[in-house]
């Protein structure tokens, strides 16, 4: 990087094709540009290349919006469409021309399939005889537009992730800037955007590491300063191999339908590729405060789900109850599950005994469900049968009345009541706690004893014991 290069401010981007799903590559590509960003107080910026007009749909451009809002990866400025910059891109390539940095190519196909061949042949790249030849010959046909490339030598791609990569200039070839129709193609449409939105640092896939050396010609055609370089490993399933939907969700969307939080997936996301010694969970501010893209490494990544689990567990372990309740509201409803008004809040005052062993929000909502039930609550028919016993039936009788006198109708009382009530029954807490559970829950999953009756409240708690005691009359 150039003395120059590094005196100015950091200015990163993300510059995704609104093509399809926002993948988790693209997500990941998306944090680290932020990351270092943030890390070098600098600008994180947002490109959308929308120049396939028949796939860049606004629904497609929105998916790319929703992607990094859910994120938490907002850009300092506001994005720039790729597609409605082609004058300038047309723009650059006249004065390309101008400089003898590109030529017109009148090669006809024939003539193109021809020279592709004989350089197949050859075991060299396409050279177009325009190349060197006046334009005051030219014919009265279409052409595209070449840069002329240097054919000796080498091109250096000065990455920070890789270190020096050197391509010999003579396989390089004269790449189209612009095609017959006048549009222009991907590599100049990049080289010009990214000089014009100032960005200092190009971190990106892996996969467009040949990319770079072509773009940095371009760069050198026109007089530009290059940009730092950054190209970052691809991620493979966990089996090592390339990332395919056999693997499950890619799409940023799928994780958030699966129900993983945005600060686990950034979290996760980080690890992909970078770290902090020992580090596995960070809040963003280390990350910010950590994060330097000459510490990734350069080997391919890894998706592991019992880490990204893991993560999830934790980040729902520390998240506001309330913002907790609102994501599990939604995915009942998406469930069809009818609602009342007020289980919103009831959903959030059983979250904090339920959401332990929960790995993402659907299973927070599995495990909400036995304090929506409508009462009566229907009994598993193995309670109804063992109801029927009048010993076990007056047990819970007592019990009921032993629960009805705790004042403080909260987790340790609870249990203290619970233990007094074995011991003066002379029996463990396996001769009622099971059926105690059912008569709570209506067997759905539900927290311990102590922890469901303080989620449900007394008057709900002694209210099922009662339905369930009357229905075993």
């Amino acid at each position: 990087m150039s003395a120059s290069l590094a005196a100015r401010p950091v200015r990163t981007r993300i510059a995704p094709s609104p093509t399809g799903m926002m993948h988790i590559g693209t997500a990941r590509v998306a944090l680290f540009n932020w990351l270092y960003a943030r890390h070098t107080g600098g600008q994180f910026l947002l490109r959308i290349e929308d120049t396939d007009r028949e796939r860049s749909t606004d629904a497609a451009v929105q998916v790319i919006f929703d992607g990094m809002n859910w994120l938490g990866l907002e850009p300092d400025e506001p994005p720039v469409f790729q597609f409605a910059r082609a004058d300038r891109h047309r723009a650059v390539v006249d004065e390309m021309l101008a400089r003898g940095a590109a030529y017109r190519d009148y090669m006809t196909p024939e003539e193109l399939d021809a020279e592709r061949e004989a350089a197949r042949a050859e075991g060299r790249v396409i050279r177009s005889p325009w190349r060197d030849l006046s334009p005051n010959d030219a014919p009265d046909r279409p052409f595209v537009v070449r840069l002329k490339a240097p054919q000796d030598g080498e091109t250096i791609v000065h990455d920070q992730v890789k270190g020096p990569i050197r391509f010999e200039n003579r396989t390089l070839d004269d790449l189209i800037l612009l095609r017959t129709d006048g549009t222009p193609t991907y590599n100049l449409a990049v080289v010009v955007d990214d000089h014009d939105m100032g960005i200092t640092h190009v971190i990106r896939g892996d996969d467009h590491l040949n990319n770079a050396a072509r773009q940095t010609l371009i760069y050198q055609g026109l007089g530009w300063e290059v940009p730092a370089w950054a190209h970052l490993p691809m991620i493979n399933g966990p089996d090592g191999k390339k990332l395919s939907k056999r693997h499950g969700s890619q799409a940023v969307s799928e994780f958030d339908d699966m129900g993983y939080l945005p600060e686990a997936m950034r979290n996760y996301l980080a690890k992909l590729g970078w770290g902090h010694g020992d580090d596995e969970i960070f809040s963003d501010a280390q990350a910010i405060a950590w994060f330097d893209i000459k510490d990734v490494v350069s080997a391919p990544a890894r998706l592991d789900w019992d880490k990204l689990n893991h993560l999830n567990n934790h980040y729902i372990r520390q998240a506001d109850p309330l913002r907790l309740a609102g994501l599990v509201v939604a995915v009942l409803k998406s469930r069809d599950v009818a609602l009342r008004p007020d289980d919103e809040a009831l959903i959030a005052r059983v979250i904090p005994f339920v959401r332990d062993g929960a790995k993402t929000t659907l299973e927070l909502a599995d495990a909400v469900v036995f304090a929506l039930k409508a009462r009566p609550l229907e009994l598993p028919e193995k309670t109804r049968a063992q109801l029927a016993d009048p010993e076990l039936a007056g047990r819970m009788a007592r019990l009921r009345a032993v629960l009805a006198g705790v004042d403080d109708w909260s987790v340790p009382p609870l249990e203290a009541a619970l233990r007094a009530f074995a011991e003066a029954e002379g029996v463990g807490l396996g001769k009622f706690g099971p059926q105690l559970r059912a008569m709570l829950s209506g067997g759905a999953p539900a927290p311990d004893l102590a922890g469901a009756m303080t989620a449900l409240g007394r008057d709900q708690s002694l209210g099922r014991i009662d339905d369930a005691l009357s229905l075993a009359a």
